[in-house]
């Protein structure tokens, strides 16, 4: 999976597209994601009382959604980008270090 914890996305299907917000969470088997942001819709989950929470009830939580509906955020741009990856050679104590680096397409600038 190329999206990562803390990479700015934006929707780009469903309910809440155009919004923005913060990868919280990447769950690998279900190819999901959960965002932290304003304004980002909410499921309400329905809780049976346990120690923790002895008196249930409904409770918001995020949605998880899915890859396919988010884009990462170019950094330099502010628009929304794919994802490559590139071989990247630095000079380490008189020694080539080779390393692979995500990068946005747009403006071919360095992911983090």
């Amino acid at each position: 999976m190329k999206l990562k914890k803390g990479d700015k996305v934006v929707i780009i299907s469903g309910s809440d597209k155009g919004k923005q917000g913060t990868i919280s969470k990447v769950l690998l088997k279900s190819e999901r994601v959960l965002l932290e942001g304003e304004g980002l819709s909410k499921v309400k989950k329905h809780l049976k009382p346990s120690q923790s929470n002895p008196d249930g009830g409904i409770m918001e939580i995020q949605k998880p959604l899915h890859v396919s509906n988010v884009m990462l955020l170019d950094p330099k741009t502010k628009k929304p980008t794919r994802i490559g990856y590139k071989t990247v050679t630095k000079k380490v104590k008189k020694e080539d270090v080779t390393e692979v680096v995500r990068y946005a397409k747009k403006s071919g600038e360095v992911l983090k």
